[in-house]
């Protein structure tokens, strides 16, 4: 009888841990699904205000209540002033890019640009903060080509990399009129790169025969099933030499000053050595160069937001896993 109540009592247990683990599963889904509801459209954060009440929680503390009050009626005069005076503030409009393989940021990025576009003058400045490792070359070209309509409206157009602007990362990075790194950022790796795996010697083994039919000589020149040729390779190495010399005009063209074949080895440095090839221009941080500009510009956050379901975010953790 104990015997029996204790193989009850398990599979009671087991049952209690697929349930749960099913009604875990499913919360997750339900709330991943409703955090991606919210209406697409366009986010601006005034981020000058921002910057000012994270400072005034700690000048209340250090100076006190009343020299902190002081402060506040010091500050109001100074705006008064301003708008009386009528002079308007150049601004700097910041717009974050964090990539993945498919640079899939790159359709909120459109949208931002085009907002920017509207309202910004030759006074302003474009700020695109980027984190980018690289990935599929027409998304990261796209997303270049994005960045480019800023300076084609002659509005000065910076980059800044905090972490790494990689291989399609710097085909987008440069070209901006200025690139800022933070010291240890990891910048270049000007090269392109294919590889799959075959599986054609397991499958012959296993008896398995592949079939393939195409119209076109080269409509496939590699398969992860087939038996691959010395024509077939040697004709992908011929698109990716080709793609590369694209990159390396990309380069040419907005950076002038970089001696192109030295840098498009594939390599990647970090900020000091960068700053000596000419990949970048100046070695400081997004956070420093914002709050310099913020004592004379006003910085407005432009942030697309689009609405994505839960097989698009479900792939994108997925990439985002890849990536790293």
């Amino acid at each position: 009888m104990s015997e029996l109540a204790a193989e009850y009592a398990l599979f009671v247990a087991q049952l209690i841990t697929v349930v749960g683990t099913l009604l875990v599963a499913a919360v997750l889904l339900i709330g991943m699904s409703r955090r991606g509801t919210h209406p697409d459209g366009l986010e601006v954060r005034h981020l000058n205000r921002q910057l000012e009440e994270q400072a005034d929680v700690l000048k209340r503390a250090v100076h006190g209540k009343d020299r902190f009050k002081k402060l506040l009626k010091g500050r109001a005069k100074a705006r008064k002033k301003e708008r009386r005076e009528g002079e308007e503030r150049s601004r700097v409009f910041l717009i974050d890019f964090k990539g993945d393989l498919r640079a899939s940021a790159a359709e909120s990025l459109r949208h931002e640009v085009s907002a920017v576009l509207a309202v910004a003058t030759e006074r302003d400045v474009v700020l695109v903060r980027l984190e980018n490792a690289g990935g599929t070359v027409h998304d990261h070209g796209f997303a270049a080509s994005q960045l480019a309509r800023v300076r084609k409206q002659r509005i000065p157009l910076y980059v800044a990399v905090d972490k790494v602007a990689a291989s399609g990362g710097y085909l987008m990075a440069c070209v901006a009129d200025k690139i800022i790194a933070a010291p240890f950022a990891i910048i270049g790796s000007i090269g392109v790169l294919a590889q799959l795996p075959n599986f054609h010697r397991l499958l012959e083994s296993k008896g398995v025969d592949f079939e393939q039919v195409s119209a076109g000589r080269y409509k496939r020149t590699l398969t992860m099933f087939g038996k691959n040729t010395e024509e077939g390779r040697e004709k992908l190495k011929e698109e990716l030499v080709e793609v590369h010399e694209l990159f390396k005009r990309q380069i040419a063209e907005h950076r002038p000053q970089v001696d192109v074949d030295a840098v498009a080895t594939g390599e990647h440095w970090y900020g000091a050595r960068s700053l000596e090839l000419g990949l970048i221009d100046e070695i400081t941080s997004s956070d420093d160069w914002l709050l310099a500009a913020a004592r004379e510009r006003d910085v407005y956050k432009v942030t697309y937001k689009r609405r994505r379901n839960v097989s698009e975010r479900l792939l994108g953790g997925i990439e985002s896993l890849l990536s790293r």
